[in-house]
């Protein structure tokens, strides 16, 4: 607990919002990354108030929040224990849905080209080559394919500047443990992948988040970063982000990146939903290629158990430095994910499932935009996830919604998890691509629809 009350006293020192109020906002954080897991126990009073510099009530009224938001229980005794992320209820075929994680759908017109090309790609390969180490990165030939396909968004992508890894979020504690250290900062939006607050968090980075508007990153706040701060990086999920579903303009992207340009502050362009739209704004791989670590991959574009990424590195040599990175945390991807991957590109059921996907996307939305017809929210066509704004005045507190939305088999997450700020607004993140079938999203979205309506369920979902 010792490394979090660090991360604790920081945040808290940077943050304008009273410590009361942000000690259940941080509780819910870890609870989110991993940091803290159902039935850890948390300090006394008495003993949090001292590491974080607090006093006494400060930190009771603070238990008393998270108390009331049902992140912890206490019991004469035994102290004050999480209660984490319940279960959700067990899904019945056909009578519910899953939404807590990020999938994208999955259309049952692929079914048996999927199951086809598999048996036929695995019927040619060499088990015991699959069983063997294989070069870090990935082989020449898979990387030479995997550029060809990565080039219709980044122009300069070639086998040796392309390395292959177990999914994205491997790619990433590779290039933040390559282009961070201890106590330096990284910008990122105010709303951002909890996995790389936690990446962050492990490696004692600063996330120090930018002011934004509709169209992305205030260009004056980056700047200002960059002549008071020196970041490390800047890190942005610029097209459908995750949890906003906003695309950063072409006219942002290219103020940004020339700002980077100027100085010297290398991109991290987590594209992990860019394959999804038809057309996009043009990638900061293209506007700055010689600052831009570009990375992509085929959980949220294919299947989410499909755990390969891809990285483009400004140059060759930048690859090597990254490879050596990836073989001291992952030493490799799965010989055959990445035998699938690069069959699947190759003939052209990448692409196929790309479009079968976008189709579904657009199908769920449309089924969204009727149901939650006048609510206050945003969503991207061919996205699979929305962003859900609480009606003000309304008696839920997101984390509250969320908790009670899972206990009914439905998963949604609290804006506490992607906060980088410390000021979470009001509003969930539910994704649409969980549920089998198209009347399941909209028999849980009209759930969702009643239950913001109906506040007594606040009251029943915390006795």
């Amino acid at each position: 607990m010792s490394g979090l009350t660090n991360q604790w006293i920081k945040r808290i020192a940077g943050s304008s919002k009273p410590a009361y109020l942000l000690i259940p906002d941080l509780i819910e954080e870890a609870v989110s990354s991993g940091q803290l897991r159902a039935r850890d126990r948390l300090p006394a009073l008495r003993d949090l108030a001292e590491a974080l510099q607090l006093n006494y009530t400060t930190v009771a009224r603070g238990y008393g929040e998270a108390r009331k938001r049902g992140l912890i229980d206490s019991k004469t005794g035994s102290g004050t224990y999480v209660r984490g992320r319940p279960q959700s209820v067990p899904l019945r075929a056909g009578t519910a849905a899953e939404m807590t994680m990020n999938m994208p759908p999955e259309p049952p017109s692929m079914t048996a080209r999927l199951r086809e090309s598999m048996i036929s790609a695995l019927a040619a390969s060499d088990p015991y080559t699959l069983m063997r180490y294989q070069d870090f990165g990935g082989t020449p030939a898979d990387r030479s394919i995997a550029a060809a396909w990565l080039r219709r968004l980044v122009p300069a992508s070639k086998a040796e500047t392309v390395l292959i890894t177990p999914g994205i979020h491997s790619a990433l504690v590779a290039l933040l443990s390559q282009l961070s250290g201890p106590d330096q900062v990284i910008c990122v939006d105010t709303l951002a992948y909890p996995g790389v607050k936690a990446i962050a968090a492990q490696f004692n980075i600063r996330l120090q988040a930018l002011s934004d508007d509709e169209d992305g990153p205030l260009p004056y706040a980056f700047e200002l970063l960059c002549k008071t701060q020196r970041p490390a990086a800047l890190y942005c999920n610029p097209t459908i982000q995750n949890p906003s579903t906003r695309t950063v303009s072409q006219t942002r992207r290219e103020q940004l990146a020339e700002i980077a340009l100027r100085y010297s502050v290398p991109i991290i362009e987590d594209d992990a939903y860019g394959m999804l739209p038809e057309s996009t704004p043009d990638t900061f791989a293209a506007l700055a290629p010689e600052l831009t670590y570009y990375v992509t991959g085929m959980s949220k574009c294919f299947g989410a158990g499909l755990r390969i990424a891809f990285i483009h590195a400004p140059t060759p040599r930048q690859a090597q430095r990254l490879a050596g990175a990836l073989r001291a945390t992952t030493v490799m991807a799965s010989p055959v994910n990445t035998l699938l991957t690069t069959s699947w590109i190759k003939d052209g059921t990448v692409d196929a499932m790309l479009k079968a996907i976008r189709e579904e996307n657009t199908a769920r939305q449309i089924i969204a935009r009727e149901v939650l017809n006048g609510r206050d929210y945003d969503a991207d066509l061919e996205g699979f996830h929305l962003w859900l704004r609480l009606p003000p005045g309304n008696e839920w507190r997101p984390s509250e919604l969320a908790l009670h939305l899972r206990s009914r088999g439905i998963g949604a997450v609290s804006s506490a998890a992607f906060s980088t700020d410390g000021n979470p607004p009001d509003a969930i993140r539910v994704c649409l691509g969980g549920p089998s079938e198209r009347d399941e999203v909209e028999d849980s979205l009209r759930i969702i629809n009643d239950t913001i309506d109906d506040p007594h369920h606040l009251h029943s979902a915390l006795l």
